[in-house]
């Protein structure tokens, strides 16, 4: 039986998961308009934001529990194994090689353009490596690479495909991707982001499950925050 047909719309519960993600999106570009020039670029190395970052997706899951209330979690996040772990990582490598070749492709559209670079205009990579900071550039490394995927993949290949996907897997790829590229409140890098998003929600339909996407998202993490400290970014 394909997925839409064996699962049930609840377009309650979509509706508040759009809420919830739409009032993301709203507090991230007016976060993003208020900065100004005198932000810290490197706050990577900086405690703060590592609180940040716990609080922020601690709530975040608060709110995705609350949504999921009184329903099968581990069916609506998508939480079980692959139906072949051999054949989902090859997917996954697959699709991370997809997605770099995009952002590259892109990167050298942007170049011709003008001085645009969608990585700076997130401000989460530093520029160059501090050991004077490594403590608290760990603490970052471990929650952007390991608490973000995690939630991350929860809420949109998680809740929010599931809760789209009855309405057919395509809608349910292309949406979530979308919004997770509109949630992060960036303009530069918005077509990179929802390209992951939908490349990471058509991982989530192949596999039938989140597990290789949360591997595939802390890797791509991983490796960009690396690349930045090493200087060869």
């Amino acid at each position: 039986m394909s997925e839409p047909a064996a699962a049930s719309r609840r377009p309650g519960r979509l509706v508040a998961w759009l809420g919830f993600v739409l009032a993301l999106t709203a507090l991230n570009y007016a976060g993003r308009f208020a900065a100004d020039d005198t932000t810290d670029d490197d706050i990577a190395y900086q405690w703060i934001s590592s609180i940040g970052i716990v609080v922020q997706f601690g709530l975040m899951l608060g709110v995705l529990l609350l949504i999921a209330k009184r329903l099968p979690k581990r069916e609506l996040f998508a939480l079980r194994r692959p139906r072949s772990w051999k054949r989902a990582l090859g997917l996954a490598v697959a699709s991370l090689v997809a997605i770099y070749l995009a952002s590259l492709a892109y990167t050298g559209l942007l170049s011709l353009l003008g001085d645009f670079d969608p990585t700076e205009e997130q401000g989460l990579v530093p520029d160059e490596w501090d050991s004077s900071k490594a403590a608290p550039f760990v603490a970052f490394f471990l929650a952007v690479t390991l608490l973000a995927p995690v939630v991350e993949e929860l809420t949109y290949r998680g809740l929010g495909f599931s809760l789209f996907v009855p309405y057919g897997v395509i809608l349910a790829i292309v949406s979530t991707g979308v919004l997770f590229g509109v949630t992060h409140g960036l303009l530069i890098g918005l077509p990179v982001l929802a390209f992951f998003g939908i490349v990471v929600g058509w991982l989530r339909a192949k596999t039938d499950s989140v597990y290789p996407g949360m591997l595939l998202h802390a890797t791509f993490n991983a490796v960009a925050l690396l690349v930045a400290v090493s200087g060869a970014g």
